[in-house]
């Protein structure tokens, strides 16, 4: 792999070529789809308002459509050319709307069906991953008549319980003992019918956005996250201002390409598409990292990971916003899967 100053520098380069070429009435009209219906919305309402905002700064017809106060199926009637998917969660990242959009014949942005359908569910990525290799910490799949301390025994403790379906921290928790994961269950499964137990890594939280189809994806700087007493939870995630980012990271660059190569490696697997972020962990003793999950629309909010990573590129919010709408123009409305 080149070295990450290499890449980093030639994607923010053909960013801004591709962008002076780029005719933006070729665009058309532009539905911006937020909010939505999912755990993540009030997330979803900020990314979508601040991509929004990016695209009428750029001389976009672009207009908001929130399918969690309308039907979805009244996208028909608003004549869009494409969609820029802000949607975060279940109904939005999980496939259905894109096999929506894929039966009106619209180009979006992000993950086709498949990808965004195996990606949403935390139990099917890793199975993929595990069979192409890939470093993902042991998992259980919980039910209510599970057996605690075998799964105990299995994961060891701590364990982090949560649901298959959700992000952004929703329902997770830490578990130190045995008698905490009855609670820990039903928090998970009052949100999902999925519910998971992984072992849990104990290390720096790391994130890693990728640009690029699945052939010719590339990996963005690594960040790393220092979250408040190591709780990364949604409100440290979103609102607070304590948590600290640092890209790039003060990690040795063995360990940054060696992140790199794992996040690419599981952005191929699952077939995503157009940008992603892979979130791993990377484990303190060994100094072996391990991928948690895959993020197929990524958070655009003022708090949000893949921006940060693009502007060390000299790639602006607005830019990037822009970019990713931008390579819609390579879908004729089939599907992206």
């Amino acid at each position: 792999m080149p070295k990450q100053s290499q890449v980093l520098m030639a994607w923010g380069e053909r960013v801004k070529q591709d962008l002076a070429s780029l005719d933006v009435k070729s665009l058309g009209r532009v539905g911006v789809l937020l909010g939505g219906r999912s755990g993540e919305r009030e997330i979803s309402l900020m990314s979508g308002g601040g991509v929004l905002e990016a695209l009428l700064s750029k001389g976009v017809d672009a207009h908001s459509f929130d399918p969690g106060l309308r039907c979805p199926t009244e996208l028909a009637k608003e004549k869009f050319d494409r969609i820029f998917i802000s949607l975060h969660g279940r109904y939005g990242e999980d496939g259905t709307i894109q096999g929506l959009l894929d039966l009106l014949g619209l180009p979006y942005t992000g993950s086709g069906v498949l990808a965004s359908a195996l990606a949403i569910d935390k139990i099917a990525t890793k199975l993929v991953w595990l069979s192409s290799g890939l470093s993902t910490p042991e998992f259980q799949e919980l039910r209510a008549d599970s057996d605690w301390n075998s799964v105990v025994r299995h994961l060891g403790l701590p364990l982090i319980v949560k649901p298959a379906h959700e992000g952004s921290s929703l329902g997770l928790t830490k578990v130190k003992s045995v008698e905490e994961l009855p609670v820990a269950y039903q928090l998970a499964a009052s949100m999902d019918q999925k519910v998971m137990a992984e072992t849990c890594i104990i290390g720096d939280e790391l994130t890693c956005p990728l640009v690029g189809n699945s052939n010719d994806a590339e990996a963005l700087p690594v960040i790393k996250i220092i979250p408040p007493e190591a709780n990364y939870d949604f409100h440290n995630k979103y609102f607070s201002d304590e948590t600290k980012y640092l890209c790039p990271t003060d990690l040795a660059p063995a360990i940054n390409i060696a992140v790199q190569e794992l996040a690419l490696a599981a952005y191929r697997a699952l077939g995503c598409k157009t940008w992603g972020r892979a979130d791993v962990m990377l484990d303190q003793k060994s100094g072996k990292p391990y991928l948690l999950e895959m993020n197929t629309s990524p958070g655009m909010t003022s708090h949000s990971l893949v921006p940060m990573a693009a502007k060390a590129a000299g790639v602006e919010y607005a830019e990037l916003v822009l970019w990713v709408l931008s390579q819609t123009l390579n879908s004729k409305g089939v599907a992206q899967v």
